[in-house]
């Protein structure tokens, strides 16, 4: 399957904002795969990293594209810090219920006042993902997007970690942003744990594909 390589914005700080893409653009099904959005929470850029190698998933490449971007935070990722190197929080920056917050969730001057979520924002407005999936962590657990929630509740079971609502809706998030202004598609957040082992990014990548093949399989019927 033809890969391809695209920076789709830069950091504050320069650094590209890079997605791999893989797939044609009018496939069947987008899936959107974001490894880490906060610096200090990194352990989804392993399973990004590997399903960059991997480079395909066991589908007619016609029916999938697969969007990876390892992280949209490398500044923060080179310091580990939760914010960029504003020091704002990115999944605080987004436009659907933005509010003004300091501290460690300082939220920016206003909505997308930063390259690294206007970058985001940009991509997903032009691929319209069916589904994104944004690594966090550390709390172990799927949280259930409000609305739709198949492909959540699948991710959960495929990849081994609790469907879970958590109690606060964040202001200014990306999924919560992307599901208000994209109600075909599908946002969710998995909080990995604290502690990731090769075997739970194993998972990660598997449920991916998993995850995939079965929303692709009424496409595969017709196809048949």
């Amino acid at each position: 399957m033809a890969v391809e390589r695209e920076a789709i914005g830069h950091s504050v700080q320069g650094r590209p904002l890079v997605s791999i893409r893989s797939g044609p653009a009018d496939a069947a099904l987008r899936i959107l795969v974001v490894g880490a959005t906060h610096g200090s929470e990194t352990a989804g850029m392993r399973i990004t990293r590997r399903l960059i190698a991997s480079r395909t998933l066991q589908l007619p490449p016609e029916l999938v594209q697969l969007t990876v971007v390892p992280t949209i935070n490398p500044d923060g990722v080179a310091t580990g810090t939760r914010g960029n190197a504003h020091g704002v929080d990115l999944n605080r920056n987004f436009p659907f219920d933005w509010r003004p917050l300091a501290g460690g969730e300082y939220s920016g001057l206003g909505p997308l006042s930063e390259p690294e979520s206007r970058a985001a924002h940009r991509l997903i407005l032009r691929t319209r993902p069916d589904v994104t999936i944004w690594f966090h962590q550390p709390f172990g657990l799927v949280d259930r997007p409000q609305g739709r929630a198949f492909a959540a509740r699948r991710f959960s079971q495929l990849i081994g970690l609790p469907l879970v609502s958590l109690p606060s809706r964040y202001p200014g998030s990306a999924s919560r942003w992307q599901n208000h202004r994209l109600p075909h598609s599908e946002a969710f957040v998995v909080e990995l744990p604290r502690r990731v082992n090769d075997a739970l990014v194993a998972r990660g990548v598997a449920a991916v594909e998993q995850l995939a093949a079965e929303l692709a399989s009424p496409a595969l019927g017709e196809a048949g």
